[in-house]
């Protein structure tokens, strides 16, 4: 199985599932839009339906909700027959007009080694979608139940969460053929038996919002087969961190082209830093936004801004910089989703904020402690008269290493809580070091100009 290309394209879930070591499992959504999609159900990226998987000999029966009647029965899940048009209810299963959706159980006959659940869906409107709660189970545990009420959370009766689907685009129209892969990317999903989808409605403007659920294919270890994602589609990646406590979806409809680097690089520092960056940066009774969005855009001319709960960033200059910049710019600028330093500004309308440490606390995070590797915010020879504290971005996040260093990390988490509280002052240095800011600063160069002499000396001699 080729398990880097599943990761390029549209949508990475990262959902952990696992008690002792959580492990990484992935929802990728692809779709044709209308006018592209044919009965052959045919992607770039993932397979089209088949009848040669675990699902096909599979038992599916409905646990909670109720068929409509316009529809197929369940055997068109599994039968590896497709709708020949894109409005072909008697070739889709669907739950009933007007319900909220329902609970569909698929029962393998005994316990197998699940590599993939993919969904297949197609419709013109609002039933093209697919939103859905995937759930699974071995059926070994004491307090197991094979049918779980809709009232009955199943994680409670033996069944395990696997991934939380919802392929809707924010913009546009909803209709199209849509495919949702879930899968884990460094083995299969799990060895079980039964797997429950819990199927919810798309919308709420009218009756018709249950999505036209084609087929429902279980892929075995043998079976499991992707096609080449040299050029994925546009797309969605929606990342969970924090044990799932964080949601940040990646938009790179605008730039297919950086979708694969979104899904595969960018994805996993998001996962990984978010959560780590609300730790530093902690202040009383605060949450750091539980959600937000990256956009990439080609009219967002400059490079990356933060607002609210989104950031922007220019397509063309990511584009020019995955091999250097990319990710760093966006941990920077994740800073200033945690920061929030505005949140106050009414209770507290004359505060100081300045401008250079917000963004000096930015970069010290950025080229300090996600990538003090590249060297990026170094002073040198050629660039030390012009160092100064206030200097903002680089400059200031190598002042900010240099207090860090000196006096500890806690200084930097200080100054954000007195800056998100709208409390603070140029005392707040003094309290925290012993020393003015302006003193901190000079002794922060002097510093600086003897590492620089030593090396200068060191080179002499070599």
């Amino acid at each position: 199985m080729n398990r880097t290309l599943i990761l390029a394209v549209a949508v990475v879930a990262l959902l952990a599932i696992e008690s002792t070591a959580r492990a990484q499992i992935n929802t990728v959504v692809v779709r044709n839009r209308e006018g592209a999609a044919t009965s052959d159900f045919k992607f770039k990226v993932l397979p089209s339906p088949t009848a040669e998987d675990l699902a096909t000999k599979a038992t599916f029966s409905i646990v909670a909700g109720e068929r409509d009647s316009n529809g197929g029965d369940l055997e068109v899940l599994n039968d590896g027959r497709l709708p020949g048009g894109e409005d072909d209810p008697r070739a889709n299963f669907f739950f009933a007009a007007g319900s909220e959706g329902g609970r569909l159980l698929v029962d393998l006959g005994q316990p197998a080694n699940v590599e993939a659940v993919n969904t297949y869906s197609w419709h013109t409107d609002t039933r093209g979608p697919q939103v859905y709660k995937l759930y699974a189970a071995d059926g070994t545990a004491d307090d197991f139940e094979a049918q779980p009420a809709a009232d009955i959370d199943p994680t409670t009766v033996g069944w395990r969460q696997v991934a939380d689907v919802d392929t809707r685009a924010r913009r546009g129209r909803p209709g199209g053929q849509y495919a949702a892969s879930i899968f884990r990317a460094d083995g299969p999903l799990g060895r079980y038996r039964y797997l429950l989808i819990e199927a919810s409605r798309t919308e709420e403007v009218d009756l018709f919002g249950n999505t036209f659920f084609s087929e429902i294919d279980v892929v075995g270890s043998a079976s499991t087969e992707v096609a080449d994602a040299s050029d994925p589609d546009t797309g969605i990646t929606i990342v969970e961190a924090g044990d799932g406590k964080y949601q940040v979806r990646i938009d790179t409809s605008d730039a297919p082209d950086l979708t694969r680097w979104a899904a595969t690089e960018l994805a996993p520092v998001v996962q990984e830093w978010y959560p780590k960056i609300v730790e530093m940066l902690p202040s009383e009774g605060y949450e750091a936004p539980a959600r937000f969005g990256i956009t990439f855009t080609e009219d967002y001319r400059g490079v990356a801004a933060a607002g609210g709960s989104r950031i922007r960033g220019s397509a063309s200059w990511f584009r020019d910089n995955l091999a250097g910049e990319a990710k760093g710019a966006i941990v920077h600028e994740m800073v200033h989703i945690v920061q929030q330093y505005g949140r106050n500004r009414r209770a507290v309308p004359n505060a100081t904020r300045p401008g250079w440490l917000v963004e000096g606390i930015a970069d010290y995070i950025r080229w300090f402690l996600y990538e003090p590797e590249s060297g990026g915010a170094r002073i040198t020879a050629r660039n030390i008269d012009r160092a100064r504290f206030d200097a903002s971005y680089r400059i200031t996040g190598n002042f900010l290493n240099w207090v860090s260093e000196k006096h500890g990390q806690e200084v930097v988490g200080g100054l954000n809580a007195a800056l998100r509280e709208g409390r603070f002052t140029n005392d707040e240095w003094t309290n925290a070091t012993g020393a003015t800011v302006e003193e901190l600063a000079e002794q922060w160069k002097a510093d600086l100009q003897k590492a620089i002499d030593a090396e200068q000396d060191d080179a002499a001699n070599n």
